[in-house]
């Protein structure tokens, strides 16, 4: 079943002398449950097509589909609620709001949502997590590996359509970094939870199902 649809996906910045394409009539495809990474150099539109794909950004020209949803027909406010629901995004640097404590930061999407938090599914999650005894911490009380690891319980709490993440593992060592690539490999099976990730590691982007190559904008290989 395809979940993700891009279609010759376009971002230009600039006009005249500082035009800037950081992507050109970039389209694939992504099946359900299927595991992508996205490689290249910096400057070859990788965080561009991330930011496009999750509606954080909108395109020149081209289309995005979601589960079958055009995103780019719709306006700011459903975009922004549809984002919420059906997209899970990851960063390098966690972006956890820093008074709320590891619950709180991981079921705020439901909050913001009105929607009411099902304490099995989150005590569930957050034994996945293996973040039960620290439920009650704040950010700055966690390692870089605890903070990355309630960053991906936020984006998984909502079972959105796919997961996002940029350069999830950035900014930890290696230790760390090896836990969280286990963590999305196991949302991945256990959840069939459809992820995307944005790597220069060549060696963490191995474990994906396929690889897309960027360059300048433009896909040049697909393994």
């Amino acid at each position: 079943m395809e979940i993700l649809k891009v279609e010759n996906l376009t971002k230009i910045y600039g006009k005249g002398d500082t035009k800037v394409t950081a992507l050109d009539n970039v389209s694939f495809t992504v099946e359900k449950g299927e595991f992508i990474a996205i490689v290249g150099a910096s400057g070859s539109g990788k965080s561009t097509l991330l930011h496009l794909i999750g509606g954080v950004d909108r395109p020149t020209r081209g289309k995005v589909f979601i589960d079958g949803e055009d995103i780019y027909a719709m306006n700011d406010d459903a975009l922004a609620i549809f984002r919420r629901r059906q997209v899970g995004l990851i960063y390098q640097f966690y972006n956890l709001i820093p008074i709320l404590n590891v619950e709180e930061n991981i079921t705020l999407p439901l909050e913001l949502d009105g929607r009411k938090v099902d304490t099995k599914e989150l005590d569930s999650l957050l034994k996945t997590l293996g973040l039960e005894d620290r439920r009650k911490h704040l950010p700055n009380e966690l390692s870089g590996g605890q903070q990355q690891r309630t960053s991906i319980g936020r984006a998984m709490i909502t079972n959105p359509a796919i997961v996002l993440a940029d350069e999830p593992t950035g900014n930890l060592d290696s230790k760390a970094s090896e836990e969280i690539l286990e963590l999305l490999k196991l949302s991945n099976k256990k959840y069939n939870q459809t992820i995307i990730m944005i790597t220069h590691n060549l060696e963490l982007a191995s474990a994906a199902d396929r690889i897309i190559k960027l360059e300048d904008g433009h896909i040049v290989k697909t393994d």
